[in-house]
């Protein structure tokens, strides 16, 4: 199988499973066998397409800024007062 055929797959997968959870009451429920199905109809395909993709990130991440915090800043006279006392005391 190649990767297109793979990528058609899943995304069908991920929009059937989207579609039955949707549309199918007993599909949003749980199983003794399966556990929770949305999990599996929609959550694990789509995470499996999601890999096969490389884990893109969303654009809307990627244009969101940073909060930028003010970095903390030295006293500049610190060092210079030290040196003038040592130069007074001797």
């Amino acid at each position: 199988m190649t990767h297109r055929d793979l990528d058609s797959l899943l995304r069908q997968l991920v929009i059937l499973g989207t579609l039955a959870v949707l549309l199918v009451p007993a599909a949003r429920g749980s199983s003794a066998l399966f556990g929770w199905l949305p999990l599996w109809l929609v959550g694990m395909p789509l995470a499996a397409w999601w890999s096969l993709r490389r884990f893109p990130l969303p654009t809307l991440a990627l244009r969101l800024p940073r909060r930028r915090r003010a970095q903390a800043r030295r006293r500049r006279g610190h060092r210079v007062t030290a040196v003038v006392r040592a130069a007074r005391r001797a």
